[in-house]
């Protein structure tokens, strides 16, 4: 058996190497020509996986090592009886890291505290309904916007998106993108909505670049210049926006669930649906794929206010600031479409939350209900 897979999925030997050959090449270069005798495909966000790719192919599975599916045409894929399997959830938690790293650094920078704002979430699914658990735990105000879930669950617990945008200081956009339909998500903040955020808002894309009008982003934050804006995703990814890049607080590409556990439970999932597509047995626990992390263990011996203390926490497993950097030296050097993807290449180790245990001792452990609340696991002496 035959598997063509994206070079940058990890453990991919481990989960995929007693199944068949493995056929690695990077995910934008992967053509018609190099299935015409695989047996399976495996890739990540990058690979447009359609008609054109697969026609004439001997395909019977296709996997995605994400959580979303709209670079693959799933009407496609029934039509010929292709197997199909994503990982929802894989890296949820990874974002959910990277939202509050980002958060804590803009409150920095602009001198505003983040637990006394009102944050509106977009999309309550995998990644913002665990946000907004983490969000509440801490204390922070919140409003989440959810149409498909309103519509099945009920209104309660859900607002509409005009009033979230009008009751919100911070606005997180976690949505699939839908191009049609009674919730479509295309351009979702359009011009009218971006003019209409008020002055002073945060807003933070890490769901889809499509469900923000770029130019009309850049226009306000060009003009007005009173919002700031946190981007990992783009329109017309890897070739983005030069002028709106410069424009944002931080611009990171397309790099939010980029975790090592999160790229690892993906592969993991995704061997798990192939074994039960060939009906062979599924493997090894995922505990035995993630290593060790560097920083097990860190230590509080006296009390710091709780905003300090998680930027502390929150930084010795991830600091966004180092992605924002990266990107901005690689375009530089690169150009913009190859410096975006010499940065998701070449994407250093990243843990998450979870794998820093923090010990408090003193005083110290009057934050532990904070520190837990982020995604911490903490132990108090």
């Amino acid at each position: 058996m035959k598997l063509v897979i994206d070079a940058n999925i990890p453990a991919a030997d481990a989960c995929f190497g007693g199944v068949g050959t493995l056929h690695r090449l990077p995910g934008r270069e992967i053509r018609a020509a190099d299935l015409q005798n695989a047996d399976a495909l495996i890739v990540r966000s990058i690979t447009q996986v359609n008609r054109a790719l697969l026609t004439d192919s001997p395909v019977r599975f296709v996997g995605t090592c994400t959580i979303g599916t709209d670079h693959i045409d799933l009407d496609y894929l029934k039509e010929r009886n292709i197997g199909f399997a994503s990982a929802p959830g894989c890296n949820a938690e990874a974002v959910v890291d990277y939202v509050l790293s980002s958060l804590l650094t803009v409150s920095e920078r602009e001198g505003w505290p983040l637990l006394e704002r009102t944050v509106g979430i977009v999309g309550a699914g995998n990644v913002g309904s665990r946000l907004q658990r983490r969000l509440q735990a801490l204390g922070v105000a919140v409003r989440v916007c959810d149409p498909p879930r309103a519509e099945q669950e009920g209104a309660s617990g859900f607002v509409s998106l005009d009033k979230l945008i009008g009751e919100s200081d911070v606005i997180c956009l976690h949505t699939p993108l839908v191009k049609a339909g009674p919730h479509a998500t295309y351009q979702l903040l359009n011009a009218q909505r971006i003019n209409e955020l008020a002055p002073g808002t945060l807003l933070l894309n890490a769901g889809r670049g499509d469900c923000i009008d770029g130019l009309a982003l850049r226009s306000r934050l060009a003009g007005k210049g009173d919002i700031t804006a946190v981007l990992d995703v783009w329109e017309d990814e890897p070739d983005i926006d030069a002028g709106l890049r410069d424009l944002v607080a931080l611009a990171t590409p397309h790099i939010a669930g980029h975790s090592l556990d999160g790229k690892l439970r993906g592969t993991w999932m995704i061997q798990k649906a192939l074994a039960a597509q060939l009906n062979q047995p599924s493997g090894m626990p995922f505990s035995e794929l993630c290593p060790p992390p560097a920083l097990a263990t860190l230590t509080l011996q006296s009390a710091l206010p709780v905003e300090e203390a998680l930027r502390l926490c929150v930084r010795a497993v991830y600091d966004v600031r180092r992605d924002h950097d990266a990107l901005q030296r690689q375009v530089t050097h690169q150009g913009i479409a190859k410096g975006f993807d010499s940065c998701r290449a070449n994407y250093p180790l990243r843990r998450e939350f979870a794998t820093l245990t923090v010990f408090l001792e003193n005083d110290a452990v009057s934050l532990q209900p904070s520190l837990q609340a982020a995604g911490f696991q903490v132990r108090c002496g």
